[in-house]
């Protein structure tokens, strides 16, 4: 009898797989058998491409000589340590009395190169089995069903095929023949200012890219220089309350547009500042409290109202998680590495509990839209959230839905937005603390788009004091709406363990803002007194774990050129799949710095160094347009609208041109003054400064 024959990415998958196949089966080693069916899996890879000394033994030694290295065809072997299972996999894939092939790896780019990889190796293509893609969002029984019910031929993912190869390749070419290049070029430069035996240099398309992005931002903040400003603000009273207002220059003013000030609301010197309310009051004395905040009392000096705006500011629930989200938010939250993250959200998929997590879509698709209603349901098993869940199915709020800006096909690519499943509560018991927490974040982020926006009353209050304008901002919230969903378990009364977002500025009591409110133009206030309150500006922040991963993600923003900015919108640098992998391999190398406690990352002296010589020798390595723009073309190819041959040879030559070039420079000795300029920086003497200040381990 002919059999089917299913090749999951993982044993787990596998397992789920043959459950829903409700068969009677048999265990094997490395497989399970019934009377219709195999369901058998891969670890991860089971095929990778070959060393270059496997191409020729010349190879083998780092030379010069032999670069740049671009075979005319790749060869592949199996990886050692998963031998075993590749020749279970292999034998099934040639029996004969399989004839059909359901292809189960994950659904994406990787897990397509997974399968492909063993079928090439296998030889089984041309063997006129039927070969089936299946292609599923989550792991519950009606999603794996259908996925096998609804599988097509899998000739049509040849196209995300081809793309896969290609990013391989590409990954292997760049870092094979950069790292070489630049390491016996260089690595002994490196190696004797370090008082090092020697000194590897590693370089690759994205994490290259990720590295120079770190390295500048920490020399941007090293070369900031901080402005202190002034700022001039008046305390007034209403009814017995005492109120903030800010002076502006604006059009107006005597001080407007005058050079003298930061911008529109300081002076850029304290005397300036003290003259400008001596001339509003007439008084010349001043008095500094502890803080060296220097004030002026103010006897019967009126603020005149000149303005009241009211209105309504609705603040709409955000757009559900991608990997990219919710990798940034679990950083901020928990203080745990993306790659934590990653395998959090991939353990509450393999157990059900939420969809396919390496997705960049942060939207669902139409035909999800129309059956959210289980999702929603299933969540009326969980404490926590089942009022919110009760209240929504009550109310009908899922209605409507597919209209709203959470449900979007043109913005989904391989799978929407990471979501809970409403299924596999039974796995929640065996659940560490951190991922129930995980899961909450998910759970109530999807919740929260079936309720309306958060409604804040807002009323914006401009007063003059002698001629020049004051500004008060009040807003009270009028509405939760969404937010009574985001009252996460795992936060405590205190502020300061709120995420940011939701500690919001300007908020004041009721009772105040209907009394502004209800003020009328020309209503003199009095002012208790006027002082200077002294600001600086500040550097940008460091990037941490969650930042970073949002920035290569949103990689467009960092490129100048408006047109290829367009163009790579919605690539990014790496892909929601290997962002996290490509930081922790930079960690491992010890090129960036990532303090555990904090999740801020730094460079390191040799990261450092890296980024320098990589600057003067191959410099698109470091620039996001390069990248992201490599990563584009990958989609192109995925989409069909270029050729894997239009691909290849534009790599080829982007790597025979950057050799040549490397070749032909003797600039060795210039890098010492910018090996210097950063070592000075990780001086002994400045380490525990440094530590502090950069938050370094």
């Amino acid at each position: 009898m002919a059999k089917a024959l299913y090749i999951a990415e993982k044993p787990s998958v596998a397992q789920e797989f043959a459950k829903a196949l409700k068969l009677e089966m048999r265990n094997h080693n490395g497989y399970k058998e019934g009377e219709t069916a195999v369901v058998t899996w891969c670890v991860g890879h089971l095929v990778t491409m070959s060393y270059p000394e496997v191409y020729d033994e010349k190879y083998k030694k780092w030379s010069l000589e032999t670069l740049p290295f671009l075979p005319e065809e790749f060869l592949y072997e199996v990886i050692p340590s998963a031998k075993n299972q590749y020749e279970i996999v292999s034998q099934l894939l040639n029996r004969e009395d399989v004839d059909t092939i359901y292809v189960c790896t994950d659904s994406g780019r990787e897990g397509e190169y997974i399968y492909r990889l063993v079928e090439q190796m296998s030889g089984v293509k041309d063997k006129g089995k039927q070969r089936k893609r299946v292609w599923i969002d989550s792991q519950t029984e009606e999603e794996i069903l259908r996925g096998i019910r609804e599988a097509k031929d899998l000739s049509e993912y040849d196209n995300l095929s081809d793309s896969a190869y290609l990013r391989a390749k590409e990954d292997y070419l760049m870092g094979i023949n950069f790292s070489r290049l630049l390491t016996l070029k260089y690595g002994n430069t490196l190696a004797n200012y370090l008082h090092e035996r020697y000194t590897v240099i590693s370089v690759g398309r994205v994490m290259t890219c990720v590295q120079g992005m770190v390295v500048r931002r920490e020399r941007e903040i090293r070369e900031f220089v901080k402005t202190p400003f002034y700022r001039v603000f008046s305390s007034m009273a209403i009814e017995g309350t005492g109120i903030e207002s800010e002076w502006k220059a604006v059009e107006g003013s005597k001080f407007y547009q005058s050079p003298k000030l930061y911008k529109d609301n300081g002076f850029l010197q304290k005397e300036d500042a003290g003259a400008f309310i001596a001339g509003l009051t007439g008084n010349t004395e001043f008095t500094e409290n502890e803080n060296g905040q220097s004030s002026q009392q103010t006897e019967g000096t009126q603020a005149v109202v000149e303005k009241i705006e009211k209105k309504k500011e609705q603040k709409k629930p955000p757009l559900l998680y991608n990997l990219a989200e919710l990798q940034n938010d679990c950083s901020k939250f928990f203080k745990i590495s993306p790659d934590e993250t990653l395998r959090i959200v991939q353990e509450l998929y393999e157990k059900k509990l939420v969809t396919y997590p390496r997705t960049d879509a942060r939207v669902l698709s139409t035909a999800v839209s129309k059956e959210i209603t289980k999702n929603i349901k299933g969540l009326q098993n969980i404490p926590g959230v089942r009022a919110y869940a009760e209240e929504i199915i009550a109310n009908k709020s899922y209605q409507g839905l597919a209209k709203t800006r959470y449900v979007n096909d043109k913005q989904i690519t391989d799978h929407y937005a990471i979501i809970p499943t409403g299924q596999g509560f039974g796995a929640m018991k065996s659940l560490k603390p951190l991922s129930v927490k995980v899961y909450e974040v998910i759970t109530r982020r999807f919740l929260a788009i079936f309720y309306p926006p958060a409604v804040y009353q807002k009323v914006a209050l401009t007063s003059a004091i002698e001629g020049e304008k004051f500004f008060s901002n009040f807003k009270v919230l009028a509405d939760p709406g969404y937010l009574k969903v985001m009252d996460y378990s795992f936060f405590k009364k205190k502020l300061e363990e709120k995420p940011e977002e939701d500690a919001d500025s300007g908020l004041c009591d009721t009772e105040l803002l209907e009394r502004i409110s209800a003020m009328k133009k020309g209503t003199q206030l009095p002012v208790k007194s006027l002082y200077i309150k002294e600001g600086e500006t500040s550097p940008p922040k460091r990037y941490n774990s969650g930042s970073i991963i949002l920035a290569m993600e949103n990689a467009g923003q960092l490129i100048e050129d408006e047109e290829l900015r367009a163009q790579i919108k919605g690539s990014g640098i790496g892909t929601s799949a290997t962002r996290a992998e490509i930081l922790k391999k930079l960690v491992a190398n010890k090129y960036l710095a990532l303090n555990k406690k904090t999740q801020i990352i730094t460079p390191t002296l040799l990261g450092e160094m890296i980024y320098d010589v990589v600057n003067a020798s191959i410099r698109p390595l470091l620039n996001p347009d390069l990248t992201a723009s490599w990563e584009k073309g990958l989609t192109y190819v995925a989409e069909g609208s270029i050729t894997t041959e239009e691909y290849m040879v534009k790599l080829e030559n982007f790597i025979k041109r950057r050799t040549d070039v490397v070749l032909n420079l003797r600039n060795q000795y210039a890098l010492r003054g910018s090996f210097d300029h950063a070592a000075a920086y990780y001086k002994k003497g400045k380490t525990k400064g440094k530590e502090k200040d950069n938050e370094k381990v």
